[in-house]
Formats: structure tokens, C-alpha cells, sequence
């Protein structure tokens, strides 16, 4: 027997046990000992053993600031000219451009377009004259260039690094300088001072930590990409979130041409903005009219159909929200929501059925937001009201009309923020009509051709809509 925490090396010299612990693959939970199910995410036999890095390991050049305490008065506050893109829609994502310093980690369904984008952006920051690294650990150099050579990205200034060992890529980082990095993705990348495979929840921690303390030191914004697991979140602990300056998730399917990319974190920016592309063959084309993207294919007429004008971060966007009420042929009907909560749906169903009198009880309802966007505000709740009351009575939403207020469970239709810019976007794209909640206040209200409906309860609803 050894003394505790002690073990035998290969050399007959006894060494320090490595302590490990057992972490969860898919949110980063630990645990002393094996559990077959995490007790924080709920998903079954996930957890692994890995080695944990003691502190004093720790390499006090890449892991320390040495700062001094100094007074709040002392310090300069410049965020310094932002680097822009030359993508419009990823610059309104960012914020304005990259800060100086700042790691960016982007996630999204694999195949959705994260590579694709970012090469494009290092392109045209190349072709300015800036010299910048792309760090790939999934795919050869052969197989960047030909997507490049379709991309039309080509420049001296772009530069590919096909490693992933973290080692090296700080060291090459710190020889090159590059005006921006990308790390793609940051689940490939492994330290060799930990024993755990790459994607590990160790290696995830100590290469993302290591890459953000070697931008803030230097000045160079890296980009980290990241996997997502099958519920949609990141890959890896959930404090790499919380690491980051900026997180961005890709939204979009297969099915449908047009790609989302929504900021969730921001800490130079308006959070919850969104940038709009389109996927074609030469790579992501920027959409620089939303509303007319995502109500280009509208049916006219049709009931169960209404218009929303839906405020992602500062831009306004009319979306269409559909609505399918049809006569349950089984005891239990059906609850079918795409794009909104489901239990909203269900609430506001309720409502219906006690103000207005609209039983929807034995009926199977599907909602749908067109074009797969995904609405969390509560401005969206008139719509939804709206596109079932029509399909349940089959009579089409006056032509023209658009509507947004939030519905209480007492039937009130409350008011909303960013009502002037809403109406707005809607008047600019043709629309004559808009119900919207009297409890706005009139003298806020724009001046526009389109005829403001206001009222108070839901119970004024159907006299106005058809």
C-alpha cells in the first residue's frame, strides 16, 4: 500500500495520483462518482471520468493578468474602432463590427452554414489587406480550398492552419498576429497537459479558457465555433457560454433556403438581434428585406392567415402566422405548435373558449409560424388568437390587416413596446389596416397611412378582423 494520493511510476519512484472526476458529456455537471442519469439535464449515461488540472499545474504566463488594483476614475474606457465584417447582416449581429479582444463563439446544427460564413468573412477582411487565420481541426486544407475556390474567397492575406493541438495554435497565433482568428471548432482542439480526448468537457474548459485569455492579452477577437447537441445548446460545460463576450446560434433546416443568425449574448451590442441570409450555391447571401422574404409565398384569401409584425432586437419583421382548427376524430385532440410555445397556445386557446365563446375544446389545432421562424415575445399572442379564430369560423382576415398586442388571461389586450416601429415596417411594406391594443398612448402613435384599430378586449376582436 502507498500513502494516500501517491502512486507508483513506471520508473519504481512513487508521484502524486492524478485526481479525476466525473463530468457529463452533455451539459458539464460533475460528480464525484458515476451516476446513470445527470441530475442536472436529465440525459442517461453520459457521465465520463476525467482527470481534473490542479491551479499550481496551471501555466502562470497564459493564465494571469498580474493587473493592480486602480481607481474606476484611472481607467480608460475605448472600445477603440470596430473591425467591420463586410457582412452588413453579421455586422448587425456583432453590434457594429468586431471589438478588439473580444471571443465570439458561434454554434448552430451541423451543415447549417457556420464554416461557410465565416470563411466568407475572412475573405473580404483579407482582401482589405488584413492578414488573418483560419484554424480548422475537421477538415484537410485541400477540403478548405475547394469550398473557398466555390466561395470565390482567395487571398494571400487568408491564411489556413490545419492543427489541433492547443500548444501549437497559441504559438502560432502569437508569430502570425492576425487581425482576426477563427477556431473551428473548439471541440477538436486538445491540451496536451490533460489526458482526456478531445471534445471532453476538460479539454473544452482549458482550450477555450487558454484561446480567450490569449485574446484579451493580445488585442486579436477569436471566433470560436461550437457543436450543439441534440436539444439545440451548445456542446460542452455551459460555463463557456458565460466565458465568451458574444454568443451567436445559427437558426434554420434543411427545408428552407433562408439562415437566422440570433445573438444571444452580447457585451458590446443589443442582444437578441438577428442577421438574415439566404443559402445558394456561392455561399450565404445577406437578405436585406426580411419581411418581403418571409411573406413572399403568403396566400391571399386564404383563412387561418395573419401578419405579425414581430420585433427581433432593434429591426422589425413581419412574419406570417398560420393556423389549421379542424374536428378532432379522436378523443384527445391534438396540440400542434411550430415556431411559438405550445403552452402559450394551449392559454390562449382557454381564453378564446371563456371571452369570446369560440369553443376550441374538441378540436385539433396546428400552429405554424411560416418559413420555420421561431417568436418568443408576447406580441405575437393577437396573431395566434387572430389565425385560429379564422380558420375555426373559415372566413379570411381582411386583406391589408396586420396585428400585435399581448392577451391577459382576462381577455385585456395589453400593450406592447416598439409599437411606432412596427407600424412603420408594416406600412412600408403595403399593409392598410392594424389592430393593436388601446391602451398605447395615441399621441406616441406615428403618423401613417394605415388605419389604427385599437381596442381593449378580446371580445372586440371578431367585429374588426373579418
Amino acid at each position: 500500500m502507498y500513502p494516500k494520493g501517491l502512486e507508483l511510476s513506471r520508473e519504481g519512484r512513487l508521484m502524486k495520483k492524478a485526481r479525476t472526476l466525473f463530468f457529463c458529456q452533455n451539459c458539464g455537471s460533475q460528480s464525484p462518482k458515476w451516476l446513470g442519469k445527470c441530475p442536472a439535464c436529465g440525459e442517461w449515461n453520459r457521465f465520463v471520468e476525467e482527470e481534473v488540472r490542479d491551479a499550481a499545474a496551471a501555466d502562470p504566463n497564459t493564465l494571469r493578468f498580474e493587473g493592480i488594483p486602480q481607481s474606476i476614475e484611472a481607467i480608460t474606457a475605448d472600445e477603440g474602432e470596430r473591425l467591420g465584417t463586410g457582412i452588413a447582416e453579421l455586422d448587425r449581429v456583432l453590434g457594429g463590427g468586431i471589438v478588439g479582444g473580444s471571443a465570439i463563439l458561434v454554434g448552430g446544427d451541423p451543415g447549417i452554414g457556420k464554416s461557410t460564413l465565416l470563411l466568407q468573412a475572412l475573405a473580404k477582411l483579407a482582401e482589405r489587406g488584413l492578414t488573418v487565420l483560419y484554424v480548422s481541426g475537421e477538415e484537410s486544407a485541400r477540403q478548405i480550398k475547394l469550398r473557398a475556390k466555390r466561395l470565390g474567397a482567395s487571398s494571400k492575406e487568408l491564411l489556413i492552419l490545419v492543427e489541433v493541438e492547443l500548444e501549437n495554435i497559441l504559438s502560432r497565433i502569437q508569430e502570425i498576429k492576425p487581425s482576426v482568428a477563427v477556431i473551428d471548432s473548439i471541440q477538436t482542439v486538445y491540451s496536451t497537459v490533460l489526458s482526456s480526448s478531445p471534445g471532453s468537457v476538460g479539454q473544452v474548459r482549458e482550450a477555450s479558457g487558454r484561446l480567450i485569455m490569449a485574446s484579451k492579452k493580445t488585442g486579436i477577437p477569436i471566433f470560436l465555433v461550437g457543436h450543439v447537441t441534440k436539444d439545440g445548446s451548445i456542446a460542452g460545460p455551459k460555463v463557456l457560454e458565460h466565458m465568451v463576450d458574444t454568443v451567436l446560434y445559427f437558426e434554420g433546416d434543411a427545408g428552407h433556403a433562408y439562415r437566422v443568425i440570433r445573438g444571444i449574448k452580447n457585451r458590446f451590442g443589443p442582444t437578441h438581434e438577428i442577421g438574415v441570409f439566404e443559402m445558394r450555391d456561392t455561399g450565404l447571401a445577406e437578405v436585406a428585406n426580411p419581411s418581403a422574404f418571409f411573406l413572399a409565398e403568403r396566400p391571399e384569401g386564404a383563412a387561418g392567415s395573419v401578419v405579425v409584425p414581430s420585433m427581433e432586437g432593434t429591426r422589425p419583421i413581419l412574419i406570417e402566422v398560420q393556423a389549421l382548427v379542424s374536428p378532432t376524430n379522436f378523443g384527445m385532440p391534438r396540440r400542434t405548435a411550430i415556431g411559438v410555445d405550445h403552452n402559450r397556445v394551449s392559454l390562449l386557446t382557454a381564453v378564446m373558449d371563456k371571452i369570446c365563446g369560440i369553443h376550441l375544446g374538441n378540436s385539433d389545432i396546428f400552429l405554424n409560424v411560416a418559413g420555420g421562424v421561431k417568436v418568443d415575445e408576447p406580441a405575437i399572442d393577437l396573431g395566434v388568437v387572430s389565425a385560429m379564430a379564422s380558420s375555426f369560423l373559415d372566413r379570411p382576415i381582411a386583406k391589408g390587416t396586420v396585428v400585435f398586442g399581448e392577451v391577459g388571461l382576462t381577455g385585456e389586450i395589453r400593450g406592447i413596446s416598439q409599437t411606432e416601429v412596427r407600424i412603420r415596417e408594416a406600412a412600408r411594406m403595403g399593409f392598410t389596416r392594424c389592430i393593436l391594443p388601446r391602451t398605447l398612448n395615441k399621441e406616441s402613435l406615428p403618423e401613417t397611412p394605415i388605419d389604427l384599430i385599437p381596442i381593449a378586449s378580446l371580445k372586440e376582436l371578431p367585429e374588426h378582423l373579418f
